[in-house]
C-alpha cells in the first residue's frame, strides 16, 4: 500500500483589479475533513476516487481556494505555508512514498509571482520530500513556470474549455503517479514558454488557436512512447507576472532533444497562426440595433444569450457591471434577465416584502477608475438561499467547487420589464441549475446576459438560440493592450510586433 500525501492551493488572480482577496475570502479544508470530498465533481474528488481504487493510504494535509479574484494578499499565502509545513513535515517523518498536488497555476500574492511554483520550491525543502515523486494536476490557464517544471516530476493539465474534464485530468494524474511508483522510474518536466498572450475569449479548446494546438500535442504524445504527457497552457491574460502567456510542457523519461523538437513544432504551429490569437467582439449599439429590429418583426425568436467577457466572474471580474442592463432598459428589451453581484442590494432588500418598490445602489464594475454607481427603482419578486446544488457534474463550476455551490442570500427583483437576479456572492455563470435553485427558467427568457468568455457554453449552447459577444466596459477586456503592464516579458504578441 502506497502512501501518498496530497494538498491543494487554488485561485486565480487578476492584477490588474482593484481591492484584494484575503484570508475572509478562502475556504479551507484540514486533514481528514479532506476525504470528505471523496465521490464529488472536483480535481480533488477524481484523486481521492483513483486512490481508492488502488489502495492507496491518502495522508491528507490542506486545501484552500477561492473564487478568482484580485491580488491574493501575502499573509493568505504565508498563513497556508505556515499551517501545511507544519502538518506535512509530521507526516513525511513517518514515511511518505509520494506527494500529490492539486493547484491552478495562476495563483499571484502581492509578494510572490509565482505562488504554485514556490509552494512546490518549499515543498522539496522539507525533509524527506526532495527524494520522492511529486505529480498533480492544474487548470489550463496556468502560466507554467519553471518553478513548477523544475520541482514536480509530472504535472497534468486540463485539455478542455470549458472544464469538463478537471475531475478526469486529475485521475490521469493519478494513474501516472501509479505507474511511476510501480516501474520505479521519476519522468521530468520540460518547459517552453511562448510569447503570445490569449485573451480568455481565445482559450476555447475546440476553436482556434487552442484546437489545432491541442491536437498536435495529442498527435505528438501518441508518436513518442517517452511522452507521458504533453499539456497545452492557454495561459491567464490578467496576471502580471514575468511566466504569463502560452506555453507548452511535456513530461517525459527520454531524451531531452526528442522533447525540444516537440515542443518547437507546438510554437511554429501557434506562431504561424497569430491571427487567431485576438478577439474582436461586437459594440452594444451593433448588438442591440440588431435585437431592436427582430423585435419589431414579430418578436426575438428563441433565447438570445448576451456573452459578456469584460464582466467575466470565471476570470475574477465582480459581476456587478451594470452596462447591458441598461441598454436593455433603453431599447426596451422585451422579457430580458441579468444576474449580478449585489450584496449591498440584496442586504437592503432582505428588509422589504415581496412587492415593495424600493431605490437600489448598484455599484461599478470593479476596473480601476472611478464609474459612478446606478441608481433604480426595482420590485422585489422574492427572496432566497443560494446554496444549489450544480445540474451538470462535469461543468466548469463543478471543477472549481465540487458538487454545491453557494450564491449567498439572493434577491429577485424587475425593474422596467428586466428580470434582476441579485446574488451575495460572486457566482460564475457555469450551470443553469443557479438559475432554476431560485426558481427562474433561463431558456424561457428572449435575452439573457451571462458575465463569462467561454465556460458557461456547456450549460447554455444546448438553450440558446444565438450567442452574441458583446464588448462593454469592464475589468476583462478582451483588448489585452488596454492593460498596463509591468512584469510581463516583452515581447509579447499582442502588445508588441511579433516577426514570424
Amino acid at each position: 500500500m502506497f502512501r501518498v500525501l496530497v494538498f491543494g492551493l487554488f485561485h486565480e488572480t487578476h492584477c490588474f483589479l482593484r481591492g484584494s482577496t484575503g484570508l475572509r475570502d478562502f475556504e479551507f479544508m484540514e486533514g481528514p475533513a479532506i476525504l470528505n470530498v471523496r465521490g464529488e465533481s472536483s480535481p480533488l474528488g477524481g484523486f481521492l476516487e483513483y486512490a481508492d481504487q488502488q489502495g492507496w493510504d491518502v495522508v491528507p494535509t490542506l486545501f484552500a481556494t477561492a473564487v478568482p479574484g484580485p491580488m491574493v494578499e501575502a499573509e493568505v499565502f504565508e498563513h497556508y505555508w505556515s499551517r501545511f509545513e507544519e502538518i506535512a513535515t509530521s507526516c513525511l517523518a513517518t514515511g511518505v512514498d509520494a506527494i500529490f498536488a492539486i493547484l491552478h497555476g495562476a495563483f499571484v500574492c502581492s509578494h510572490q509571482c509565482d505562488v504554485d511554483g514556490e509552494v512546490l520550491r518549499r515543498i522539496r525543502s522539507l525533509p524527506g520530500a526532495l527524494s520522492i515523486p511529486m505529480f498533480g494536476v492544474y487548470d489550463l490557464h496556468a502560466n507554467y513556470s519553471q518553478s513548477m517544471a523544475m520541482n514536480a516530476d509530472c504535472l497534468v493539465g486540463y485539455r478542455e474549455n470549458p472544464h469538463t474534464d478537471a475531475r478526469e485530468s486529475a485521475m490521469r494524474a493519478a494513474a501516472l503517479l501509479s505507474r511511476a511508483l510501480s516501474d520505479r522510474k521519476r519522468p521530468r518536466q520540460v518547459l517552453k514558454q511562448v510569447p503570445v498572450l490569449l485573451p480568455p475569449t481565445a482559450t476555447a479548446s475546440r476553436a482556434q488557436p487552442m484546437k489545432r494546438l491541442l491536437e498536435l500535442a495529442r498527435s505528438l504524445e501518441k508518436k513518442h512512447s517517452s511522452f507521458w504527457a504533453m499539456n497545452v497552457n492557454a495561459g491567464f491574460a490578467y496576471a502580471d507576472t514575468p511566466d504569463t502567456g502560452l506555453s507548452f510542457s511535456i513530461v517525459t523519461d527520454g531524451d531531452e532533444d526528442e522533447a525540444q523538437k516537440a515542443l518547437n513544432q507546438l510554437t511554429e504551429l501557434a506562431m504561424e497562426h497569430l491571427e487567431d490569437c485576438t478577439s474582436v467582439l461586437e459594440s452594444m449599439e451593433q448588438v442591440f440595433h440588431r435585437l431592436m429590429g427582430m423585435q419589431r418583426s414579430g418578436g426575438i425568436p428563441g433565447l438570445t444569450v448576451l456573452v459578456e467577457p469584460s464582466d467575466n466572474i470565471g476570470a475574477g471580474a465582480p459581476g456587478n457591471g451594470t452596462a447591458l442592463l441598461q441598454a436593455m432598459v433603453e431599447y426596451e428589451i422585451a422579457n430580458g434577465a441579468i444576474c449580478l453581484w449585489a450584496p449591498m442590494a440584496v442586504k437592503l432588500l432582505s428588509k422589504h416584502q415581496p412587492g415593495d418598490v424600493v431605490l437600489l445602489e448598484f455599484e461599478s464594475s470593479g476596473v480601476k477608475n472611478n464609474d459612478l454607481p446606478l441608481f433604480i427603482e426595482c420590485k422585489l419578486l422574492r427572496l432566497c438561499d443560494g446554496l444549489f446544488e450544480i445540474e451538470d457534474k462535469q461543468s466548469h463550476l463543478a471543477s472549481m467547487s465540487g458538487d454545491h455551490f453557494n450564491m449567498g442570500q439572493c434577491a429577485i427583483v424587475t425593474h422596467r420589464g428586466v428580470v434582476i437576479f441579485l446574488t451575495s456572492n460572486r457566482t460564475p455563470p457555469m450551470d443553469l441549475g443557479q438559475w432554476r435553485h431560485v426558481g427562474l427558467a433561463p431558456e424561457k427568457f428572449s435575452v439573457l446576459v451571462v458575465k463569462a468568455a467561454v465556460a458557461h457554453r456547456k450549460a447554455y449552447d444546448p438553450i440558446a438560440a444565438r450567442q452574441i459577444w458583446v464588448d462593454t466596459p469592464g475589468p476583462c477586456s478582451s483588448n489585452l493592450k488596454s492593460f498596463a503592464y509591468k512584469k510581463i516579458r516583452r515581447p509579447m504578441f499582442p502588445l508588441d510586433d511579433i516577426v514570424r
